[in-house]
């Protein structure tokens, strides 16, 4: 089976209640579910949270919940380890019915872009391709290039964060967006993997170690996780330009 296992949990600081926020007149968390729903290769969604708002969505929205163990919604938590987690509970909710997990879709309660094409397309690409860990929507943000990047200092002033040699010769780099190559982000959106990487942690690259070592690229545009509130405008502009109607 494939599965879809989405994150959520209370206590956000930067942006309390964010998960379930209204986003063009659904729960932002509501977006991701529809997008599995639809999906013709996704065959069941579970919700890891430990707040009971969500809980409630989830299952308004035809998910299964787990309940995330408190040591998992710390915010020193980290996203891996829950996901490993629900990964262990669906895999052993199957196996007493005789099943088997083929892929994990893993998504984000505050990831709202993501659509079940995107889905449907990694599946296909991981199922052609046995020798990928995962796919993984990214967008492309050239104005975020390394080379870009700063760092306040001691003395209050900035400083590259990643030093100019990195790059190559400091006499051949530019200020434009685009001189560095195209620069993709994973955007948070979407990751479909291997059990193998939920089952072997620490044989996965950092920052984000369940995508594993060998990444395919979904490509997308305008993809996020949402921090902020300021951020809703851009993410009611994707979903409205990929199709989706206002409730």
């Amino acid at each position: 089976m494939n599965c879809a296992l989405m994150l959520g949990r209370e206590g956000s600081r930067g942006f309390p209640g964010k998960n379930t926020f209204p986003v063009l007149g659904r729960p932002m968390m509501a977006y991701p579910l529809l997008a599995a729903q639809a999906s013709k290769s996704v065959d069941g969604a579970w919700v890891s949270t430990d707040a009971e708002v969500i809980k409630k969505v989830a299952r308004e929205y035809g998910a299964r919940v787990i309940d995330r163990p408190p040591e998992l919604c710390t915010p020193q938590a980290l996203g891996e380890d829950a996901y490993a987690h629900g990964y262990r509970v669906i895999r052993d909710e199957l196996a007493k019915d005789g099943k088997t997990v083929e892929l994990m879709v893993l998504l984000f309660c505050n990831a709202p872009t993501v659509s079940a094409e995107l889905i449907d397309q990694g599946v296909k690409l991981l199922r052609e391709r046995p020798e990928l860990d995962s796919a993984v929507s990214v967008s492309r943000y050239n104005m975020w290039s390394p080379l870009r990047a700063r760092k306040e200092t001691a003395d209050g002033t900035l400083q590259p964060f990643v030093p100019f040699e990195t790059f190559g010769d400091p006499k051949t780099l530019n200020c434009d967006r685009d001189s560095q190559g195209d620069v993709w982000f994973a955007d948070m959106g979407l990751s479909i993997v291997r059990p193998r990487n939920l089952e072997n942690l620490g044989d996965g690259l950092l920052p984000q170690k369940w995508m594993g070592k060998k990444i395919a690229p979904l490509k997308q545009w305008g993809g996020c996780d949402v921090d902020y509130d300021w951020q809703v405008p851009g993410v009611e502009h994707w979903l409205r330009k990929h199709g989706v109607v206002p409730a």
